[in-house]
């Protein structure tokens, strides 16, 4: 009951009057209100036993003077209550339930303050001081005195009861999204962001709200399992990010939602020391796919995202927010790392144009631009792409007259496989600047693709030979009879160079030999490297230059 319906208030009887004045003053009002109740009040204060429940419910402690003041003040300005002092505990906390309930279009924040008013008040009952005060106005009103302390702390839990009761009415008239706010407000405030213990009755209104949730959370908890399934699918079908991306988006909203909801149980479950199952299941799960979304599909950004919407929802749960907490540190170095690597890599692309980039101009009379740069090479109105080019060769020819050198004219050959053609000049410097350059951009990745090829088990012609990852077939010619063929491998071969030439024999028989010409044979220049490099490193095979 409140104030309001107490019988004190129907009779206007304090709780110092006798059993004769409470039955004049019942006589009295049952002439200008309902005989019946007048007449039930004036039983429930006539009883020692069912007296109690009124004096509970009442202002006990307070003059009758005093009384009538609050009782004036409750129904012109109930707001005020608020701000009253040194009133027991027990009748203040009932003034402010009775103004609670005659308040309306309260704000978050408001009632926020009036549940943690009430919440406090209730806390500091003490059923001990509650007697001794209810004892007092006993023996001025010639009443029993109450010897069993187990009534009192029953009546108490009587009013922990009404006193839910005018919390949940008043949350009741709010909005859903204004209601949680408030309760979340309230627990917040009064369990210090679940790091203390809070008042018993806002653990009450808590488990009250949490049973009338529990539909919208399963419900949510039910969507996010879904959205999780084609967001796991989506990544292992490698279907694009612009269709995982919105599912991500979904994700986290959904989360944030169900997070929203649930907020206050969290609070409350952090600051009794109790696990909340379904905080800990929806985490888990979204946690879990963010690891395996990085770990399996290296999405980071995407794992991010959800591990920093993690932080962010589930900092109240304590197991939650120290994984969370870790998963994002680790993703952010990594991400640091990948930043790192990429501005790496973007310096040593800058540097590697800037090492390939080259440009000269060729000829007597009329010049040609002969061009190297990432984006290709250009003579005479031809371009070649880097990647296109399957073919180079160069090298020197010394000319001679009457004996006389008359210089030295330096030639490379370029195919794609469609179109080829020679750039000759006799400018050393023009020859040695370019081969540099068509070594770094073309070469290497010949080189590559030479080691790879024959790693799978792919043979290749260089003239008469053949060439495999363990060694060579070499022929050894006949006049009057067909070539003979030999393999050796890399330990029984020799190599040695020759005017234009490179020459690779069997050891012990050196009739067994091929000389490929550095100007009339692709790649002979990428042939002799690997060889080389293999001789350098050992191994059995020629890929070994590769490593594992």
């Amino acid at each position: 009951m409140d104030l309001f319906q107490n019988p004190f208030h129907i009779l206007g009887a304090s709780t110092r009057d006798n059993r004769h004045r409470i039955s004049e003053l019942a006589e009295e009002r049952s002439l200008l209100f309902d005989p019946n109740t007048c007449m039930d009040a004036r039983s429930d204060l006539t009883n020692p036993r069912k007296r109690l429940s009124a004096e509970v419910a009442w202002l006990p402690g307070i003059a009758p003077k005093r009384a009538e003041e609050l009782m004036s003040l409750l129904e012109s300005s109930p707001e005020d209550l608020l701000r009253l002092e040194k009133l027991p505990s027990i009748s203040k906390t009932n003034l402010i339930a009775t103004a609670l309930g005659r308040l309306s279009d309260l704000n978050t924040e408001i009632l926020a303050d009036w549940i943690t008013v009430i919440s406090l008040g209730f806390e500091c009952i003490d059923p001990e001081d509650m007697r001794g005060i209810i004892n007092e106005e006993r023996i001025v009103s010639g009443f029993p005195e109450v010897s069993d302390l187990q009534s009192v702390e029953f009546e108490i839990q009587e009013r922990r009861k009404f006193f839910c009761v005018v919390i949940k009415s008043a949350l009741d008239k709010m909005s859903p999204k204004d209601l949680v706010k408030t309760i979340t407000n309230a627990v917040e405030l009064l369990t210090h962001d679940g790091e203390e213990q809070g008042p018993i009755l806002i653990d009450d209104i808590v488990d009250s709200y949490e049973i009338e949730a529990q539909e919208f959370l399963d419900k949510e908890e039910r969507n996010i399992n879904v959205i999780v399934e084609k967001l796991r699918a989506a990544v292992d079908e490698k279907r694009p990010d612009t269709i995982s991306a919105p599912l991500v988006s979904q994700l986290i909203q959904v989360v944030k939602n169900w997070d929203f909801v649930a907020q206050p149980i969290q609070v409350s479950a952090k600051s009794r020391g109790l696990d909340h199952e379904a905080s800990h299941r929806v985490a888990r799960l979204v946690r879990e796919l963010a690891v395996y979304i990085f770990n399996e599909h290296g999405k980071l950004d995407f794992s991010q995202q959800l591990t920093s919407m993690l932080q962010e929802v589930f900092a109240e749960v304590g197991d939650v927010a120290e994984r969370t907490s870790e998963d994002g540190k680790t993703l952010n170095n990594i991400a640091e790392q990948r930043a790192r690597l990429m501005e790496e890599a973007k310096d040593r692309e800058e540097k590697w144009r800037e090492e390939i980039t080259y440009v000269a101009e060729i000829g007597a009379l009329f010049e040609d631009k002969l061009c190297i740069s990432p984006e290709g090479i250009y003579w005479k109105g031809h371009h070649w792409n880097l990647d296109s080019i399957t073919g180079v060769r160069w090298g020197g020819t010394r000319n001679y007259a009457n004996g006389i050198s008359t210089g030295t004219v330096y030639s490379i050959f370029i195919s794609d496989g469609d179109f080829s053609d020679f750039i000759d000049t006799r400018k050393e410097g023009i020859f040695l600047n370019f081969i540099d350059r068509l070594w770094k951009s073309v070469g290497v990745r010949l080189l590559t693709e030479y080691l790879e090829g024959l790693r799978n088990g792919k043979t290749y012609r260089f003239g008469s030979a053949i060439l495999s990852d363990h060694g060579m077939e070499l022929e050894r010619k006949r006049l009057f009879s067909s070539n003979e063929k030999c393999f050796c491998t890399w330990s029984e071969l020799e190599i040695s160079n020759g005017p234009g030439v490179f020459c690779i024999s069997k050891k012990k028989d050196r009739k067994f030999t091929v000389s490929l010409s550095y100007l009339n044979e692709d790649n002979i220049h990428i042939l002799e490297a690997a060889i080389t490099l293999s001789r350098k490193q050992g191994g059995v095979m020629l890929s070994n230059i590769l490593g594992d």
